[in-house]
């Protein structure tokens, strides 16, 4: 049996709430991994809020592209990774703020963290071109 997710699988497992590890390619340099919030809605773009002078948004714009992968920490074991272009970057907003924060860390805490969030984070939002997922569930081990 195979332990690939299927296209609604992947999509729904994707736009759950886990925190997504982001890959930037880095020159002759291994990639650069690190941890991020994301939010993604089936059929659409995934959407990183990051600074706008980190060394993230200085790889991803010279890029063009990054990798994101979700995992869960618990049995069943599940994955999925995508990867593509960056098809929008732009200034993120006080709601783009807000909408990652409290997706993330709910109502209040959100709010409250959005609030004390300054200036100068620039939205970037990835279409995805390939997946690459397992569910170990599906082996019947978990």
């Amino acid at each position: 049996m195979s332990m690939t997710m299927t296209d609604a699988e992947r999509q729904a497992f994707l736009a759950d709430l886990h925190v997504g590890v982001m890959g930037i390619a880095d020159g002759e340099r291994g990639p650069l991994t690190v941890p991020v919030w994301y939010s993604y809605e089936p059929g659409g773009d995934v959407v990183v809020l990051t600074g706008e002078t980190s060394r993230k948004m200085r790889l991803a714009a010279a890029a063009g592209r990054f990798s994101l992968c979700a995992q869960t920490e618990s049995l069943p074991y599940r994955y999925v990774m995508v990867e593509g272009p960056i098809v929008d970057e732009r200034p993120a907003t006080h709601d783009d703020t807000l909408a990652m924060a409290v997706r993330y860390l709910g109502d209040e805490m959100g709010a409250a963290y959005a609030e004390g969030s300054g200036q100068g984070s620039v939205r970037l939002a990835l279409r995805p071109e390939r997946w690459y997922s397992v569910d170990y569930g599906k082996t019947g081990a978990g």
